[in-house]
């Protein structure tokens, strides 16, 4: 089916008073809220991420948070909504403040923002930017605005890297406190364990075993001394074989035990030890005595043969015994002092795998120590670092300054913009009446729709009289919308709210404000 324009334009005309009113009433809209808009005002300032100020090969930061995150994290405490209201409250940013709903006040608050950043991940040889604006309805309030969050967020990135940075020296602080009293109750117990076993501690182990060869040489020459010894007293009692005087004054018994005692005295000791000096002292005093007594007393010659013969047995029988005596309890005592060495090395086994225990699980705490320490160091320089602001840090390159030129509106866009929804309108209007509109009007569509070729069509034929109401109705109406619209936009402006507001709020949700 051909295009009929002719036909096409008498709908048009026959419809282009009610798109009129679409293009006259929303060009209007466009028009007066293009020359009643407020002027707005926008400036910002620049801020720049530096690098510390001492290289990081010389001491490791305590904020090890990139440029990005740190400030990601003062942004978003930036835009928190007790910052945004209290900020508009303090600048009466909005008028009529005092009556918004404080939600409406952050969500105005958050639009008139804009946060950008430059350089820094994507572009690593690059210092990473920051620019704060605000766009508003007064010079001062957006320089008064824009200043201030520049304010908070340098005193957000020194509140943020002071406080981790006092928060890592804390924690290592108590780190180190912890770890010290664990390797003092690690070095009591170790302590308290080499205390209660001194005897069978593992680092001894060489001395006990040399100690156990020692004594068990030394036991069995004492074993083979005692041997000695018995036979060699059981020997005396048999080769005796002269008559043994049973009678002895006091004086010769004693004599006879002191010559006998210092026998065995000068095979031990020197001829000037006190004790044989001392001994032979009283001999020569009992042998004065004795001889003294022989003297005046006539004895028996042969009797007195048989009396020291008695004597020297008894002598030498004493000392076999005492020296028996004598073996016996060394015997004793190695004997003791062995099965104790014994013990001590079987002990010893046990006593080590316990110590290793302790003693390792002291080098892994003293290793921590050592390392909390370290850490515990750099985490005072690295406070140090933060408090002195030697560390990374965000510095103002470009304040907000008042601006002296409007930023908008776009009064020449706003205008465009309701021409143009009007226009469109219209056109949707017309297209639309001609989708819905199913009936023939047209030889053409008779053919199309019931696949006939009439012969001829008679088209509808207006009266003059039909023809000129007609006209005049197109007239009037016309008419009516050139007059009534400009009305009902002066009315509503006037009366009910106006078109400045209404357009800004239509901006608003279209996401254009």
């Amino acid at each position: 089916m051909s295009l009929d324009l002719g036909f096409y334009w008498a709908m048009l005309l026959r419809r282009l008073s009610v798109m009129m009113l679409f293009v006259l009433l929303f060009s209007g809209f466009g028009l007066v809220a293009a020359f009643k808009l407020p002027e707005t005002y926008s400036t910002s300032a620049r801020l720049l991420f530096e690098a510390p100020q001492i290289p990081s090969s010389m001491i490791t930061p305590a904020v090890q948070a990139g440029a990005a995150e740190q400030l990601d994290i003062i942004e978003q405490r930036l835009m928190t909504r007790a910052n945004l209201i209290d900020i508009a409250n303090r600048f009466d940013v909005f008028e009529n403040i005092r009556g918004m709903a404080p939600d409406r006040v952050f969500s105005a608050m958050r639009a008139a923002t804009d946060i950008r950043r430059r350089g820094g991940a994507r572009n690593g040889d690059r210092a990473t930017m920051m620019t704060i604006s605000f766009e508003g309805r007064s010079p001062q309030i957006v320089a008064n605005v824009v200043n201030e969050y520049v304010t908070l967020v340098l005193q957000e990135n020194s509140k943020f890297r002071v406080s981790r940075a006092e928060n890592t020296l804390e924690f290592f602080e108590q780190e180190v406190k912890r770890l010290d009293e664990e390797l003092n109750q690690r070095n009591v117990a170790i302590a308290v364990f080499n205390s209660e076993n001194a005897k069978a501690l593992p680092q001894d182990q060489p001395y006990r075993l040399g100690r156990q060869s020692l004594l068990q040489e030394r036991l069995e020459r004492l074993q083979r001394e005692l041997v000695v010894v018995k036979k060699k007293r059981d020997q005396l009692e048999l080769g005796f074989d002269g008559p043994v005087a049973t009678t002895l004054n006091p004086y010769e018994e004693k004599l006879i035990v002191g010559r006998a005692e210092l026998d065995r005295l000068t095979a031990t000791y020197d001829q000037n030890n006190p004790r044989v000096i001392r001994l032979k002292d009283q001999i020569d005093r009992l042998e004065a005595i004795v001889a003294a007594g022989n003297d005046t007393g006539n004895p028996d010659t042969a009797g007195a043969e048989a009396t020291k013969q008695g004597a020297m047995l008894e002598a030498a029988k004493a000392e076999a015994d005492s020296e028996i005596a004598v073996l016996e309890a060394q015997i004793s005592s190695t004997t003791t002092e062995l099965e104790e060495i014994k013990k001590n090395i079987s002990e010893s086994g046990a006593n080590a795998f316990q110590l290793s225990e302790l003693q390792r699980d002291y080098e892994i705490i003293l290793s921590r120590y050592t390392t909390a320490v370290s850490n515990l160091n750099s985490a005072r320089m690295g406070e140090r670092i933060e408090a002195t602001a030697q560390g990374q840090r965000i510095n103002v390159i470009e304040n907000a300054n008042v601006p002296q030129v409007p930023s908008g509106p776009d009064r020449f866009l706003v205008a465009a913009m309701g021409i143009f929804v009007g226009v469109g309108l219209a056109i949707g209007y017309f297209i639309l009446l001609e989708v819905l509109n199913r009936s023939i009007r047209r030889p053409a569509e008779l053919t199309e729709r019931f696949d006939i070729k009439p012969i001829a069509t008679i088209p509808y034929m207006e009266t003059h009289t039909t023809k000129i109401v007609r006209r005049g109705v197109q007239v009037a109406a016309l008419v009516a919308v050139l007059v009534c619209v400009p009305l009902a936009l002066w009315y509503v402006d006037t009366y009910y709210l106006p078109l400045e507001v209404i357009v800004q709020r239509s901006l608003a949700k279209i996401g254009l404000s």
